[in-house]
């Protein structure tokens, strides 16, 4: 699912440039990718296109801290959780963005969530959003965990 997602960010510059789902399908199926797979992404885009609405500029910055559920501990992990509250505090997450990434991350049968997963769930849904990462961001988003190799999107 993840290396469609990135394809679908690497090949749409924004969520409503690409072709509806039958289309969509069809592309995916002719570049290759497997039919159960295509329809994971498909399903998790489309969860993501109902909880990410409009980008929230005005969302106030949160002063509090969140408090995380075992259910999202289990699943999230404790590097995922750190990642996430480092994107907060630096100011590149809202607390509504925030909420949304945790929600998709939730619905990914992968428990620990690895690193790599999460930062292609952030950039997901700042695609979905058509909000481009900084440059901080995008450094972080794709920098693999030993910091000397730059990851490759796709």
């Amino acid at each position: 699912m993840f290396d469609i997602l990135v394809y679908l960010y690497e090949t749409y510059y924004r969520p409503d440039a690409c072709p509806d789902t039958a289309a969509l399908t069809k592309k995916l199926s002719a570049v290759g990718f497997p039919e159960e797979e295509i329809s994971e992404a498909l399903n998790w885009l489309t969860g993501l296109a109902v909880t990410s609405g409009e980008p929230d500029a005005a969302a106030p910055l949160s002063t509090g801290f969140r408090v995380y559920a075992q259910q999202e501990i289990a699943v999230l992990g404790t590097p995922a959780i750190g990642f996430i509250q480092f994107l907060e505090s630096a100011g590149l997450l809202n607390a509504s963005q925030r909420e949304i990434v945790i929600e998709r991350a939730l619905v990914v049968n992968e428990s620990p969530l690895p690193l790599d997963k999460l930062r292609i769930i952030v950039l997901m849904m700042l695609w979905s959003q058509g909000s481009e990462p900084d440059m901080l961001m995008f450094d972080e988003l794709l920098l693999s965990d030993d910091d000397s190799v730059v990851r490759l999107l796709h």
